[in-house]
């Protein structure tokens, strides 16, 4: 507002902006005033213009302002451990406001220079061991440990803001560097990791908390367990592998679980819309604008699920408990309303709100961390065009890689009593008709699986070819396959859905084989061997796990029919069998082919002579199945090795960059959207 009959004159500034600009005139306002820092963080901090006047200062006025910064450091620190609410929370933001900004100024490769510009070297080791003490208290309700705080801590109850701006300020801290490897306030939170460690656990195991802070508590473990992780001991990657809190488990699970379900609701929903607009015979327009077009939504719920994405990706890879939780049920109709925060003088004496069947948000149905997932991959994998979606399909596969080679998590994924029904989502494609996602019936989840690595291979056949992912695809495949021929399990499955789409895609590979050859070089013979190989188990071994003699019959037939693809491929063979650069490769192929090409030539004269026995130059299925079924006894096979082995995944050192540029991602994410929350103080005021 301006004075009366001053129209010429300036708006009158917030007290607190006055008070700004004080502290920035670089000397110590509490000698002339007491009172003046008490004063202050009473007053409702402005984070926008804090950041203004920080961004506005060059390296040199910093590095003149350091022992005034240093001072206003401490007493921010020292305010979040006072007891007033109001002086809480605003000492938070103002804290965070300073890491953010102060972090954002590139002093130096080892940021030591940063920890001395803002704490003071003198005594970081003691500030930042009191400002993360202090902050891992309020997640904790708890306080420092005297006999007063342990009284207290039985009423102590703090509101959801406090918690939210602590785990801010962490993350803030956490991300302050693209690379989360050279942030040396890291250091510090290694250090105090079994305080932040275990209240973090704690509030995932809590359902209230993890409902309200969930997703930014999965965050800052992620970001902590990928400090330095391949250079020292991180107590937060031991900490994670050992972790057998099963609520807490249960609680990632469920977050992980909701925040994947959001976006598979939201692209199922758009289906929905485009059908009743009448665009259902152009839907293809529709998937492809669901992350290339103008749906901006979409690829920020796309980018913030790396985050998600790559906290499963850790716990399923650390942590063996984990894997037991995966098919927990998560009922979506129960999951909890978070609870109103207490006013006024109701909070120390006030319980913490539990859900109730009157506080339930009925919001979909009872479902797994893990058939949420494999939805999720069956979306995220439809469009490889977009790097985004690249980089998240490739982690879905290493996450389904990881899990398709644990013996208990093979255990439930084909478990006959264990069934679900999963949506998998099929890209329209012209040359089949559209499968309803949800027109199947429940199966157990290996089933579920295999619908999923042959929808990627029949619908992946393109020019600009994504060779790892296929390579993924097709070992995900054979872990599966690898499990059932050690176990005998007869997994009850259409197994001719899968062998055509293998088919398939090696006539496409075989069509395409000079251009990938000179693109992918000997990979392209690595992977039609490990094609074949998956067709030499079926053979080998398929009197133990196909689910019926039929079934076998049938894969015969397959090969049979198909076989100008294995003529083809053995063509390819001669081609290249004594080329200097592919002759090793080309001869494993040609090793790999003996069976299908015995089975071929044994087969096909048959065929020839039933036909023309019988006057009949097209034969029926039937028929041809029939003199399969009368000429196995004269068939000889050769036992191959190694058919059931194969290479366990290890992050190290072929996805070590993968990784690296991934959690960067996930850092500049959270730097570019983070917001300060605006706080109505008026509701703490009595408190």
């Amino acid at each position: 507002m301006l004075r009366r009959g001053s129209e010429g004159k300036k708006p009158l500034k917030e007290k607190v902006l006055l008070l700004y600009d004080a502290i920035f005139k670089a000397e110590d306002i509490s000698l002339e005033n007491p009172n003046f820092w008490d004063e202050f963080f009473l007053l409702k901090a402005n984070t926008d213009y804090l950041e203004k006047k920080l961004e506005a200062m060059t390296i040199k006025d910093l590095l003149n302002f350091k022992e005034d910064l240093n001072r206003f450091f401490a007493k921010c620190a020292e305010y979040i451990m006072c007891d007033y609410l109001i002086r809480k929370i605003n000492a938070l933001q103002t804290m965070s406001c300073l890491f953010r900004i102060i972090l954002s100024h590139d002093l130096g490769d080892h940021g030591f220079e940063v920890i001395d510009l803002l704490v003071g070297f003198g005594s970081a080791d003691v500030q930042m061991q009191l400002l993360l003490r202090s902050l891992t208290s309020i997640l904790t309700n708890s306080g420092d440990g005297s006999l007063e705080d342990e009284e207290e801590d039985l009423e102590r109850n703090y509101p959801p803001i406090l918690k939210t701006l602590a785990l801010q300020l962490l993350l803030i801290i956490s991300t302050g560097r693209d690379n989360v490897s050279q942030n040396t306030f890291l250091e510090y939170v290694m250090l105090e990791e079994e305080g932040i460690e275990a209240a973090l656990v704690e509030m995932l195991a809590d359902p209230v908390e993890r409902s309200r802070h969930g997703v930014d508590i999965i965050l800052l473990l992620t970001l902590l367990v990928n400090y330095r992780k391949y250079e020292s001991v991180n107590p937060y990657i031991m900490k994670l592998s050992i972790l057998d809190n099963e609520l807490a488990l249960n609680g990632l699970s469920s977050v992980i679980s909701m925040s994947l379900a959001t976006f598979n609701n939201q692209f199922t929903n758009k289906q929905e819309e485009s059908k009743s607009s009448g665009l259902f015979s152009t839907i293809t327009n529709m998937v492809g604008s669901m992350f290339i077009g103008d749906s901006d939504e979409q690829k920020h719920m796309i980018k913030s699920n790396e985050a998600i994405l790559l906290a499963l990706y850790e716990a399923v890879h650390l942590n063996r408990n984990f894997i037991s939780v995966l098919t927990h049920s998560h009922p979506d109709a129960f999951m909890e309303a978070p609870p109103t925060t207490p006013k006024g003088g109701e909070m120390r004496h006030s319980k913490p709100n539990t859900p109730t069947m009157d506080s339930v948000v009925p919001i979909g149905k009872t479902s797994n961390v893990l058939c949420t997932f494999i939805q999720y991959t069956s979306i995220i994998m439809q469009d490889t065009k977009v790097k985004q979606n690249i980089s998240s399909s490739k982690l879905c596969f290493i996450i389904l890689s990881c899990i398709t080679e644990d013996q208990l998590a093979n255990s439930f994924l084909h478990d006959a009593n264990m069934i679900f029904h999963i949506p998998i989502h099929r890209m329209p494609m012209r040359h089949r008709k559209a499968r309803p996602a949800d027109c199947e019936r429940s199966r157990p989840l290996a089933c579920w699986l295999f619908d999923l690595a042959s929808e990627f291979l029949v619908t992946h056949m393109m020019k600009d070819f994504p060779f790892m992912q296929h390579m993924r695809c097709i070992g995900i495949i054979h872990r599966l396959m690898c499990y059932e021929k050690k176990c005998q399990i007869r997994l009850q499955y259409h197994w001719k859905e899968l062998w055509n789409a293998l088919l398939t895609f090696l006539k496409f590979v075989l069509s395409n084989e000079n251009s990938f050859i000179a693109q992918w070089k000997n990979g392209v013979f690595v992977l039609l061997t490990q094609i074949v190989n998956l067709f030499n188990m079926f053979v080998t071994f398929g009197d133990t796990f196909l689910p019926s003699p039929t079934s076998y019959d049938e894969l015969y037939y397959e090969i049979v029919r198909m076989s100008q693809i294995f003529d083809t491929m053995y063509t390819l063979v001669l081609r290249y069998i004594n080329h200097p650069e592919y002759k090793e490769f080309a001869s494993k192929l040609n090793s790999a082919l003996v069976n299908i090409r015995a089975i071929i030539l044994h087969f096909r004269p048959k065929i020839d002579k039933w036909s023309k026995d019988n006057n009949q130059a097209t034969l029926t299925e039937e028929e041809v199945l029939e003199v399969v079924r009368n000429n196995y006894d004269s068939l000889t096979l050769r036992l191959q090795d190694n058919l059931d082995h194969f290479e366990r995944y290890s992050e190290r050192p072929k996805e070590v960059s993968f990784f690296s540029d991934l959690v960067r991602s996930v850092v500049q994410g959270y730097r570019r959207n983070v917001t300060f929350e605006q706080v109505d103080l008026q509701k703490y005021s009595s408190i």
